[in-house]
């Protein structure tokens, strides 16, 4: 994504409601997370890595349609009680073939465990780009006995990666801002899931939108920057639309704006 692929004059369109999910488990390394490649034709994030999640339905909460996305992409389903790989393998394949995720379920006796969602953050598209989503991210533990996988159509790949090593590979993985940014917050945060779900139960009362706003920035590669709330320049250099934060807001901490360098984003604090 270039400079050219930004346009600050753009009027403020309204974003479409979105959910994702960080999949989360404990590997031999500590905590995982789980990565998709989205399909090299898709129309948001073409080739890039990103967290399980798409559109939010007209009228659907936003922890069920990232529930729906999650088996819908991942094949993983956040249903009280244990589910048999079998059983799970033939709903993916009647949802894939249009069959609704509600109807499947209640023939099969299942109910989905929404609580297993704790919300992380929630990030707005700058107004400066043509497609614009409101995403709700939320943090779930991998079920028992689960194994998710790539549905080959709307995704093409898949890793599980530490934070540590997601962050390491960013240029390989294609990361996206949000996913750069969630990357580096789980890494700041306890590293087995129990002790990251309950870190996510803490700052879900604190969660204020994140708009980040386009910046002209000569000393930038490609000349411009993606301004996160809490950056100093924020208010004064944005362009577009905007969410200001609390001054001291205990999440508004570490890198603070995006530039491109390449094809790779790169995050840093302000100068």
């Amino acid at each position: 994504m270039s400079r050219l692929e930004f346009d600050p004059t753009l009027p403020e369109s309204t974003p479409r409601d979105a959910a994702t999910v960080i999949l989360i488990r404990g590997g031999e390394a500590g905590l995982e997370a789980f990565l998709l490649r989205r399909h090299r034709k898709a129309s948001f994030v073409a080739r890039s890595f990103v967290f399980p999640g798409g559109l939010v339905e007209e009228g659907e909460d936003a922890r069920l349609g990232a529930a729906r996305e999650l088996f819908e992409e991942a094949g993983v389903l956040l249903a009280r009680g244990a589910v048999p790989q079998d059983q799970l393998d033939e709903l993916r394949r009647r949802q894939a073939a249009g069959e609704d995720l509600g109807d499947l379920l209640r023939e099969a006796g299942l109910e989905l465990d929404l609580e297993q969602l704790v919300p992380w953050s929630h990030w707005i598209t700058p107004s400066s780009e043509k497609r614009r989503y409101s995403a709700r991210f939320f943090v779930a533990e991998l079920p028992a006995g689960q194994t998710p996988r790539f549905d080959d159509v709307e995704t093409v790949d898949e890793r599980w990666v530490t934070p540590s090593e997601g962050l390491e590979r960013a240029d390989e993985l294609a990361l996206p801002p949000p996913q750069l940014r969630t990357l580096w917050e789980l890494a700041q945060a306890p590293q087995d899931p129990a002790g990251l779900l309950a870190a996510a139960r803490e700052r879900a009362a604190a969660l204020e939108p994140i708009v980040p706003r386009y910046a002209e920035v000569e000393q930038a590669p490609e000349g411009f920057a993606l301004l996160l709330p809490w950056d100093a320049e924020y208010a004064s250099r944005g362009q577009g639309a905007s969410h200001d934060w609390p001054a001291g807001h205990p999440l508004g901490v570490g890198p603070s704006r995006f530039f491109r360098e390449g094809e790779a984003w790169r995050q840093t604090v302000a100068p």
